[in-house]
């Protein structure tokens, strides 16, 4: 980088520059490398580039380094803007992207950072501060190398290939599996061995599907998939990233939609996991962030209208008798109308124990006698709400501390079969997330399908944000 005029002891001050501040030429310099690193967090390569700003700065002409420094601290503060609480428009988000950042304005920060002489401890507080954010970022270093290098070839179609094929596209696939995973060895032979199946099974497993080590037509999809898609999930995936809070409750319940997988924290370490089923495309499981106030012991269920006329009745026309059947009731509501009630018990659609949190969906985690669902690798298929595979173990975590409810007298009002509606003794934050890249210990990039299509459209709403056409 040219040097610019001055040194760290003699500011470049100019009365009209934006906020009045004085930057120094470290400082200068530092604010220089920062924005061109902006890529590194998911941004275009053309977005926030110092360039021209620095080369005024290194003019000799003071109105040439006044107009400088002033685009320098523009480009700044919009990075600032974007590394902190992202890149959507908040009037740009769907309904059901109920998480969103809060609004920030980094002026009056970086004012204070360069007058206290702090601004690379300010610039660094300006990303998500949790790993999964770090990891993702350096993730995107490796997929755009892989992509610099062309990525990889779409693997033909076929017969399904597993241990001891003999088959050219096996020497296909043996490549394709090295261009994520360096610990493929590629030795050009067309024998399915037992190393392959191995490395296959280790991408199922970051694809989320069944590691059976066979090539069948879902892992060949996953597989097939460009990497400039996976580019694309990183960067929506980062962006959700900053629109959580600098700092998440050290005791809270997570769950990954896309994933269909719920996390309980205790002091910021996940204590217990457990599968869980989450909306179906048409039936999204919205974003969101709340409290879980308290739990419902054999709680009935309220069917929402929009359920009870798409689903419902209409089973009821068809089988005259299965309302009954299926301990449904009809409730009169006050000022006309009805509404359907599943009565608590066996049948119960939210089995033994709904968790309630206050939210704008009417969404909620619950139990579920549906089990054979948590087997499947693919879990989306609730009606927007998350059953959880282990309801009496999460009711238990939850409800730690409380002097009253025991494990032993939430078991023994399950057994009862009375509604009670138990309050916890402290609210438990609760996170519906959207995560369909994220990084495991072992360093490796793992990949969701996009159910819902919100990573598409997360990318799309950005890039027309900042073509000024949202």
């Amino acid at each position: 980088m040219r040097p610019v005029p001055g040194t760290p002891q003699q500011p470049l001050a100019f009365p009209t520059s934006p906020y009045a501040v004085a930057l120094r030429s470290d400082q200068i310099e530092l604010l220089g490398r920062i924005l061109a690193e902006a890529p590194t967090h998911g941004f275009e390569s053309t977005a926030y580039v110092p360039d021209q700003a620095l080369a005024l700065l290194a003019s000799r002409d003071v109105a040439a380094r006044q107009a400088g420094q002033t685009q320098l601290i523009a480009l700044t503060l919009a990075y600032a803007r974007s590394v902190r609480s992202g890149r959507l428009p908040l009037a740009s988000f769907p309904y059901d992207w109920g998480l969103r950042p809060t609004p920030y304005d980094p002026g009056p920060d970086f004012v204070q950072a360069v007058a206290q002489d702090r601004l690379a401890a300010w610039l660094d507080t300006l990303p998500p501060p949790y790993t999964g954010y770090q990891t993702l970022r350096r993730g995107l270093v490796t997929y755009r190398d892989i992509a610099a290098r062309g990525g990889w070839a779409l693997l033909p179609a076929g017969p399904e290939l597993k241990l001891g094929s003999t088959d050219p596209r096996v020497i296909a696939l043996e490549a394709r599996l090295a261009a994520e995973d360096t610990t493929v060895a590629v030795d050009g032979v067309a024998l399915f061995d037992e190393a392959l199946t191995q490395a296959l099974m280790r991408a199922q497993k970051r694809f989320g599907l069944n590691p059976n080590g066979v090539l069948d037509k879902k892992t060949l999809d996953a597989l097939n998939t460009p990497v400039e898609r996976r580019l694309d999930q990183i960067v929506a995936n980062m962006e959700r990233w900053r629109w959580l809070p600098q700092v998440l409750p050290a005791d809270r319940i997570q769950v990954n939609i896309a994933a269909a997988v719920l996390s309980v924290f205790h002091h910021d370490v996940p204590t217990l996991t457990m599968r869980a089923v989450t909306g179906r495309p048409g039936d999204e499981t919205p974003m969101l962030s709340s409290s879980i106030h308290s739990l419902v012991l054999n709680p009935p269920w309220n069917v929402p209208s929009s359920i009870a006329s798409r689903e419902l009745w209409p089973k009821e026309r068809a089988n005259p008798g299965y309302l009954a059947r299926n301990d449904f009731i009809v409730i009169p509501l006050e000022g006309g109308g009805s509404r359907l009630q599943q009565k608590a018990g066996p049948k119960a659609a939210l089995g033994l124990i709904k968790f309630d949190f206050a939210n704008p969906y009417g969404v909620y985690l619950h139990d579920t006698p549906s089990r054979a669902r948590f087997a499947s690798f693919s879990r989306l298929a609730s009606h927007g709400c998350v059953r959880v595979e282990k309801p009496v173990d999460l009711a238990r975590a939850v409800l730690e501390g409380s002097p009253v409810w025991t494990p032993q007298l939430v078991d023994e009002t399950i057994a009862s079969g009375k509604t009670v509606r138990v309050p916890l003794p402290q609210q438990m934050a609760v996170y519906l997330l959207y995560w369909t890249a994220y990084v495991t210990p072992d360093g490796q990039v793992n990949f969701r399908d996009d159910p819902y299509g919100w990573d598409r459209l997360l990318v799309q709403r950005i890039a027309a944000a900042l073509s000024g056409s949202a």
